[in-house]
């Protein structure tokens, strides 16, 4: 997760261009004045098996983990980084990287919850979450045209709810956004909303959403993200 062919973990491609990373990651988590941050990361097989007792020593105490792909990879390391980060305290989330162009919405959908995405009522697991960003294999909208790609969202998004019982969060850029859906805000009142930007601040946000739920801004060392509230309203998120 985070713009870069790294994060999707499928072999055989050649790596997409990324932007620099944030050169001052923990001053950005008090960007926004008054308003509590709760600090994590997000990993996938390219960590392979996390010091998670490390990662929890730094103050993170949420994780994002990929799971799956399209309809034909599963994260290796899965097991490892999303057990051993609720071992160690950390609540937890499992994430899809979308391949619009391989599937239907609804497909994906089942098997991210067959594979690691359902949502457990244990109080410690994140709803999962939609990685739905630039093509690192070809056209940056997947061929779709930005109707498509919004009717495609949705059928990801109601099939994930239908399985679960919750709505699942959608990570993405404001450029991509903008570029393949035609920002809209079709999403914005029930989807949690995870910005990507590696800066000082999260920036503009894509149309609707009047406010970020997490916020993605460095991978240095490590992709580190940024829950927009107390650790108390983390835990509310995972109760659902």
């Amino acid at each position: 997760m985070g713009w870069s062919i790294r994060h999707t973990g499928t072999a055989g491609a050649a790596p997409a261009a990324e932007p620099a990373s944030a050169t001052a990651a923990e001053p950005a988590l008090s960007a926004k004045a008054g308003v509590t941050q709760t600090p994590g990361i997000d990993v996938s097989s390219w960590q392979g098996n996390v010091a998670w007792s490390s990662w929890w020593s730094k103050g993170k105490r949420f994780a994002y983990v990929k799971a799956t792909e399209g309809t034909g990879y599963t994260n290796p390391y899965y097991s490892q980084q999303f057990t051993g980060s609720g071992k160690v305290g950390m609540y937890r989330g499992a994430y899809h990287f979308a391949l619009p162009d391989r599937s239907a919405g609804s497909t994906q959908a089942d098997y991210f919850v067959s594979h690691g995405g359902a949502w457990s009522r244990d109080g410690r697991t994140l709803p999962g979450a939609l990685d739905i960003e630039y093509n690192p294999y070809g056209a940056t909208c997947y061929g779709l045209s930005q109707s498509a790609m919004r009717s495609w969202i949705a059928s990801f998004t109601s099939r994930y709810k239908a399985r679960t019982g919750r709505d699942a969060v959608i990570y993405s850029t404001t450029d991509w956004w903008t570029q393949c859906t035609g920002n809209t805000s079709q999403f914005s009142s029930t989807n949690p909303l995870w910005i990507a930007r590696y800066a000082a601040t999260p920036g503009t946000l894509p149309t609707g959403w009047v406010y970020r739920t997490f916020w993605q801004y460095t991978d240095s060392p490590i992709d580190q993200d940024s829950f927009n509230g107390s650790l108390s309203r983390l835990k509310a998120l995972a109760v659902g």
